[in-house]
């Protein structure tokens, strides 16, 4: 102590703090650079990259994500879509939505509007909602005395809003300014306030849309299934072979229709063009031969001959965009629902005849090659539907049967004879439908929307509030696609594929087990992203168009199809420096960092997807196995110069989806990677999910004992919400004396907050032998520690009652 530190030491350390550039240069300098530049040794010297991680994504960060793109695109995206409402009698009578956006959440008494916020909703047994406001232009008057109208903010109904979204009141609060409103700070939100009651919509389990899926029906036929997912349609396009001969399995059919029909009612009349579509492997020709041959029993050589064929199997029904003549109604059907994904432009089915034809071309490689089979159960086969996406769906709906009710309105009005009212049309906008909907809905979480062919139960729950941590692992919870009553071994298994994205330990006992899944610690799911300029940046860097090619030129050696979302974009000559390109660009934050670039060997195609739903996690970035994370990048970190996103835009780190990790070779640990890695894990005990970061060294325990703490870990009794549990009415059991767990876990205590609340107490076990007590699961309790208060808990009981007016 007292001792003059050296002045060069002294420098050098300010030049550390501000950031290892700032400052004179020094004599020993040249050895700091050297070791600060050094990369990273252990998975321990880059822990710190975890916290920032949950910062910025957090646990329940794609609920909100969602949630937020919903309200902010994806709301105008379906209004825009459905913007006119134009009367059947008089087509001079309509109106026309603008503009729509969400209010901020509020109450209206006795004509005075006031902000609301979201205990005053859980405590007065309401739901925390905001208005749904347009702006609609439309024409108004009677008889010839008409003129547009326009009005601003009318409401047409009130939606519920996410807690801490960018809708809600508590978005951007302080932790003192969340206590003042009765939050807790430690609360994450991402779910609603359905009458009083906190809901959590789950995250559903779905097979990718837009994606052409190969497997096997029961009675052993290869099928090509690709379930089209448009802003106007939402079709299934099935195409079989059975018994040697290929057919379209489509719901606007009677029956099945051969393809070879199909693809001449789409303007494909030469069979040579066709095959050399497929491609000109003799093994495809043979096993396209029979579909040709029975294309020519029937008759059918041209266009005509195929749209006359198909006008006797169209089913009699009406549906948007068909017309009233028999031709139009079959091509209405090619044009919008068979493969609705890819969209028809003047009059040119050439892209679907494409589409069709690569179909055509995997059913022939799965039947020469049984490893071509896809398997529904891989994860990158799959998508994980958020609140957004499940929500959107449902608005979707009801805007548009609110729609049709004001047409009907509005029709019935007109035909009357004698009008000597007024006649306004915004007047007959009823905003009870979509507000009652919605809150139906997400109360008893059955998802009924006939129009779109879903029908789903059980999709909201309760909110958990007997732990924290459970609370937090009901958020990451996924819903399977299909019942838990069935025997089926398949979707249960562990898959390899789910290593990093989904928990292999957290997942119910009993029928259940391996369908309900949670998401691992690190996991991010996305959301869309803008689709335009990545379709044109791809054509920037050689994908050439399909309208320029000939059927021959389709599959040409060293050429590979690139799919942007499932549609087929064109072809590249130079598979891999294009995808390297892609990569490139995302790594310098061109483009979208959860954009995924997929180059699939077998099937000769490059995917590019920047869909929503898909599961991904962050990576090291590895060049010939040296990390490009160095000892003074995390060393800004810790000194808060450099934040998580720092290293995604400076290329250090990347998001990799399922697929996308089928090219890369990752590394567990630095001292593991050879000149052939590619990435390097940032932590290992990330590829479990929050619940199974309970447990100190689960990788010494027996597979089944993780499954059973990670059941277990849920019921635990704590203290809730350290600022504001005696102001909530609602929590029926708080423990007297909470104790911090003496032994906790990284995830546990440094990343999720567990050791800021009290959960459980530390029981003495004292494990001998007694005599008379021979069961295996018994224990003697001591009575003392009983008296004292060990494992005393207060319950509540929550009585309702209503004022009466006297």
């Amino acid at each position: 102590m007292g001792v003059p530190q050296d002045s060069s030491a002294d420098s050098r350390n300010n030049i550390n703090e501000k950031g290892f550039g700032i400052g004179k240069q020094i004599p020993h300098m040249d050895i700091d650079k050297e070791l600060l530049a050094a990369p990273i040794k252990s998975a321990k010297d880059k822990f710190a990259l975890i916290p920032e991680f949950l910062k910025v994504r957090g646990l329940v960060k794609q609920h909100l994500d969602s949630f937020n793109y919903f309200v902010n695109t994806g709301i105008k995206k379906i209004v825009r879509a459905n913007d006119r409402i134009v009367s059947g009698v008089d087509p001079s009578i309509w109106l026309r939505f603008n503009n729509i956006y969400i209010d901020k959440p509020s109450l209206t008494t006795d004509g005075v509007t006031t902000e609301i916020a979201p205990h005053t909703c859980r405590l007065s047994d309401m739901t925390y909602s905001a208005p749904i406001r347009v702006d609609v232009e439309y024409v108004e008057g009677s008889h010839d005395q008409k003129r547009i109208a326009i009005r601003k903010a009318v409401e047409i109904g009130r939606m519920p809003i996410m807690l801490r979204s960018c809708c809600c009141t508590l978005y951007g609060k302080t932790e003192s300014e969340l206590a003042k409103l009765g939050e807790c700070p430690l609360d994450p939100g991402g779910y609603f306030i359905i009458k009083g009651n906190e809901k959590v919509l789950l995250i559903q389990e779905q097979l990718s849309k837009n994606r052409i899926i190969i497997d096997m029906d029961k009675k052993g036929n290869v099928n090509a299934s690709v379930t089209s997912s448009s802003e106007t349609i939402k079709s299934k396009t099935v195409i079989q072979m059975e018994k040697q001969k290929i057919y379209l399995d489509l719901n606007q059919f009677s029956k099945k229709i051969p393809i070879m029909v199909v693809m001449k009612a789409m303007g494909m009349t030469s069979d040579q063009e066709v095959v050399q579509m497929v491609g000109r492997d003799p093994r495809y020709g043979a096993l396209l031969m029979p579909s040709i041959e029975e294309c020519a029993k029937e008759g059918i050589y041209t266009k005509e001959q195929a749209l006359l064929f198909l006008e006797s199997k169209v089913k009699r029904i009406n549906f948007d965009g068909a017309s009233s003549e028999n031709d139009g109604r079959v091509m209405a059907v090619l044009r919008d629902i068979f493969i609705a994904n890819v969209p028809v432009c003047r009059s040119n089915f050439r892209p679907k005849c494409i589409y069709v034809a690569v179909m055509l071309r995997r059913i022939m490689d799965a039947i020469l090659n049984k490893d071509a089979m896809d398997d529904k159960d891989y994860v990158g086969n799959k998508r994980l539907e958020l609140s957004g996406q499940s929500i959107s769906l449902l608005f979707e709906d009801l805007f548009k049967t609110m729609i049709t009710d004001v047409r009907k309105t509005v029709d019935l009005i007109l035909t009357k004879p004698s009008r000597s009212s007024r006649f306004d049309l915004a007047q007959y906008i009823r905003k009870e439908n979509i507000t009652l909907g919605l809150e139906r809905t997400l109360s008893t979480g059955n998802f009924d929307i006939k129009r779109f062919r879903m029908h789903r139960t059980g999709m909201t729950q309760v909110l958990a509030r007997l732990s924290f941590i459970g609370c937090l692992g009901q958020m990451t919870r996924t819903k399977p696609q299909f019942e838990k009553s069935r025997k089926v071994s398949g979707p249960r298994a562990l898959q390899p594929s789910q290593w990093g994205m989904l928990c292999p330990c957290d997942t119910p006992e009993g029928e259940a087990c391996g369908l309900v899944k949670n998401l691992a610690l690190m996991a991010h799911v996305t959301t869309d992203e803008e689709e335009g300029p990545l379709v044109t940046l791809c054509k920037c860097l050689g994908v050439e168009d399909l309208e320029t090619l000939s059927a021959e030129e389709l599959h040409t050696p060293n050429s590979f199809l690139v799919l942007f979302n499932g549609d087929i974009l064109g072809k590249h000559r130079k598979p891999q420096r294009f995808a390297t390109a892609m990569r490139k660009l995302r790594r310098a934050g061109k483009i979208g960092e959860f954009v995924s670039v997929f180059v699939n060997e077998k099937q000769r195609c490059v995917y590019i997807a920047s869909d929503g739903g898909r599961v991904c996690r962050p990576l090291v970035i590895a060049d010939k196995g040296i990390s490009r994370v160095k000892e003074y990048h995390m060393q800004e970190l810790n000194a808060g110069v450099r934040t998580f996103d720092d290293f995604l835009s400076d290329g250090l780190i990347e998001y990799l989806d399922v697929n996308e990790q089928n090219n890369a070779l990752i590394a567990l640990y630095e001292d593991e990677a050879t000149t052939e890695t590619t990435h390097i894990e940032i932590e290992p005990f990330t590829i479990l999910g929050v619940i199974a970061g309970l447990i100190p060294y689960p990788h010494h325990n027996q597979s089944p004992r993780n499954t059973y703490q990670c059941a277990m870990g849920k019921q635990a009794m704590e203290i809730l919400r350290i600022t504001r549990q005696l102001c909530r009415i609602d929590l029926l059991y708080l423990l007297v004396y909470p104790q911090r767990p003496l032994l906790t876990t990284k995830p546990l205590s440094w990343l999720v907050g567990f050791d800021k609340l009290g959960a459980g107490q530390n029981a003495t076990v004292a494990v001998m032998s007694y005599s008379g007590y021979d069961i295996e699961d018994a224990i003697v309790m001591n009575k003392a520690s009983l008296d004292r208060g060990f494992w005393s808990l207060y319950s509540y009981e929550k009585v309702c009652c209503h004022q009466s007016k006297i």
